[in-house]
C-alpha cells in the first residue's frame, strides 16, 4: 500500500488558525462507516448522537508548553520540542527532543534559551536530539514550564511574540460533551515523536512508529469490558485512545489493564477488536492519523467524506471541526 493513496487536496485557507470563541460551535460531520453515508450537524449536538449504555473513552493527557526557542553560541537559531524525559537528574534533566536548526547540531554544543536556561547537546540524529538542561537560577524543570511555549503544529502560524500564546495555552486542549446515561472512562497516552514525525517511506508497511507511554487503568479497562458485555458501544475520543485500546485488546474483544509503551501502527487491514465508534478531527494528508481513520471506516469512505468537507468548507486540523464515525 502506497502512502500516496492517503493524499488529498486542501486549500490553505481551510486550515483553522485559531479556535472558535465557543468550542461547541464547531461543525460535526457524521460518517456511517458501513454505508459511507455522511450527515452534517454541530458539535453541540453530539449528546443526541450517543446512546444510553455507550462508553466514551478519553485521553486525560494534557498538552504542556514544551516548545523552546534558543540560540547556539554562533548565534544560529534553534527550536526544540520536548518529547520525553529520558534521564538526568531533577536539577539537570535530559530530554529527547525534536530539534530544528539552520545547521547540524554538534554534541557538546550549548544552546541558550534565555533567562538563565541553557542546554548541552548529548546526542543528535537527524532531527532528534537528547538535551541536558541547566538553569543557573535554580532547578531546570520549573524554568522549562515557565519559558516553554505551546507546541503548535507548523500549519498553525504564530510569530515568536504572538499575543495569542496565552489563548493557545488554554485552548490547545480537548473538551468533550457528555449525555446522561453515556458513561466516560479515562486512559493516558503521552503523545511523542511517533505522532510528530512525517511518513518518509513510500510503502505504508515500511513505516515504524516511535513507542509512546500509555496507562490503561483497571477502572477504565473494567468500564470498557462492561460496555461490551451489555452491548453498548465503545466510543474512542481521539486516535490516541484507539491505539491504546486496540494495543490492549484480546481475542475475546476485551481489554487488559496495564501500562507501558505503545508502538501499534494502525492502517487499512487492521482488525478492530474493541472500538465501535470514533470522534476525531480532520487529519493531514499522508499522515499516520489519516491512515488510522481510513482503517476504521474504509479509505474510500473517508477520502470521499474529506472531499465533501472541503466542498462545504469545514475547518481542518487541530483547531478545526470534528467527525464522528460509527
Amino acid at each position: 500500500m502506497n502512502v500516496s493513496e492517503f493524499d488529498y487536496a486542501l486549500s490553505p485557507d481551510l486550515i483553522a488558525q485559531e479556535p472558535l470563541p465557543e468550542r461547541d460551535a464547531s461543525r460535526l460531520m457524521v460518517l456511517d462507516r458501513a454505508s459511507g453515508a455522511v450527515a452534517h450537524g454541530a458539535f453541540a449536538g453530539l449528546p443526541d448522537l450517543l446512546r444510553e449504555g455507550d462508553l466514551l473513552v478519553l485521553n486525560d493527557t494534557r498538552v504542556v508548553p514544551a516548545r523552546l526557542l534558543g540560540r547556539k553560541a554562533t548565534g544560529g537559531r534553534v527550536e526544540a520540542l520536548l518529547v520525553e524525559r529520558v534521564g538526568g537528574t531533577d536539577e539537570t534533566p535530559e530530554w529527547e527532543c525534536l530539534t530544528r536548526s539552520s545547521r547540524p547540531l554538534r554534541p557538546g554544543g550549548r544552546i541558550d534559551f534565555g533567562g538563565g536556561l541553557s542546554a548541552v547537546l548529548i546526542r543528535w540524529n537527524e532531527d532528534r536530539s537528547v538535551l541536558r538542561f541547566e538553569d543557573r537560577e535554580g532547578p531546570a524543570p520549573a524554568t522549562l514550564a515557565a519559558r516553554g511555549r505551546v507546541p503548535l503544529p507548523p500549519y498553525i502560524e504564530r510569530s515568536d511574540a504572538d499575543p495569542r500564546e496565552e489563548v493557545d495555552r488554554e485552548r490547545y486542549q480537548t473538551v468533550f460533551a457528555r449525555r446522561p446515561g453515556a458513561e466516560t472512562a479515562f486512559l493516558t497516552l503521552h503523545t511523542g515523536i511517533g505522532t510528530f514525525l512525517p511518513v518518509r517511506v513510500d510503502r505504508v508497511e515500511d513505516h515504524r512508529l516511535h513507542p509512546e507511554a500509555f496507562d490503561l487503568p483497571e477502572a477504565a479497562a473494567e468500564a470498557v469490558n462492561r460496555a461490551r458485555s451489555r452491548g453498548g458501544r465503545v466510543v474512542a475520543v481521539g486516535t490516541t485512545v484507539v491505539r491504546t485500546l486496540e494495543s490492549r485488546a484480546t481475542a475475546e474483544r476485551t481489554v487488559i489493564a496495564g501500562s507501558g509503551r505503545c508502538d501499534l501502527f494502525i492502517y487499512p487491514g487492521h482488525a478492530f477488536r474493541v472500538v465501535d465508534a470514533l470522534l476525531t478531527n480532520f487529519h493531514l494528508p499522508r499522515s499516520t492519523l489519516l491512515m488510522l481513520v481510513c482503517a476504521f471506516a474504509g479509505r474510500q469512505n473517508v477520502l470521499s467524506a474529506y472531499q465533501e468537507a472541503v466542498r462545504l468548507r469545514y475547518r481542518f486540523y487541530s483547531y478545526g471541526d470534528a467527525m464522528l464515525i460509527g
